[in-house]
Formats: C-alpha cells, sequence, structure tokens
C-alpha cells in the first residue's frame, strides 16, 4: 500500500478544518458553504508515487501544496517526481517553476519530455533527505 498525504477538497485546503462563514483558510478566496449544518469537507488522499497530478486544484492551493508533497517524497525516498500541471496558456507551469526555483531542496527540474506529458509535466529532481533536514518525530 502506498503512503497516502491528505489534504481536504477545494474548500479547505487542510483535512479536518471547519471554516469560517464566506473564506478559505489562508486564501482569502470567498466560497458559499453549504447550508446543511452537518457538512464536513470531503478529503482528497493524495497517493506519494512521484506524480502530483495539480488538475483538481486552484492555483492558490498549490504554493502550498507542492512543497509539501515534494517534502513528503523526500521523507520516503522519492527524489524524482513529476508535476502534472497542464498545458493550457502555461499559467500554472510558470507558477510551479517559480515556485521550484525558490526550494532549496529541488536540485533540478525540467519539462517532460516525449511519454512524460511534454510541456504539460515539470520533472523535478530532488535533494536526498539528511538528519538535519527530518521533521522530528512526534
Amino acid at each position: 500500500m502506498l503512503p497516502i498525504f491528505i489534504l481536504a477538497d477545494s474548500r479547505s485546503p487542510s483535512a479536518g478544518t471547519k471554516l469560517p462563514s464566506g473564506f478559505v483558510k489562508d486564501y482569502n478566496v470567498p466560497y458559499d458553504p453549504p447550508d446543511d449544518e452537518f457538512w464536513e469537507p470531503e478529503t482528497v488522499e493524495i497517493p506519494i508515487n512521484g506524480e502530483l497530478d495539480l488538475h483538481t486544484f486552484r492555483p492558490a492551493e498549490v504554493k502550498e501544496l507542492l512543497p509539501d508533497y515534494l517534502m513528503a517524497c523526500r521523507e520516503r525516498g522519492i527524489l524524482q517526481v513529476r508535476v502534472v500541471h497542464g498545458k493550457g496558456k502555461g499559467v500554472l507551469r510558470r507558477g510551479v517553476q517559480a515556485l521550484l526555483e525558490r526550494l532549496p531542496y529541488v536540485r533540478h527540474f525540467e519539462l517532460g519530455g516525449q511519454g512524460a506529458g511534454s510541456w504539460g509535466a515539470t520533472l523535478v529532481e530532488l535533494e536526498p533527505l539528511v538528519d538535519a533536514d527530518k521533521p522530528p518525530q512526534t
């Protein structure tokens, strides 16, 4: 069984978080909460397998999601990651690559070649995790 990275649905960036009426946590993006008092955000399970498909996420969520996912990959020894952002106009691709440029543990990245998504995906090579980088065990 693959390890799982849990993130709440597009209405919430963190699993299990109830949102204040009118805004998505941390992103200040208006939304219409359901009228059902028992509504809970649906969680989305993302397998940590070295491929992250961003099609189901809003661009604002990528800023937090991508670094967290890459760190989860490093913790599991996955150092080659494929980030699928789609071809479109290239806005998300440029945002992903700008973020990758700022992450100190990204060794190298490039557009996917033939058979790896072409310019609709970015291939990322990560630095291995060293003891000083590991999060404390609780």
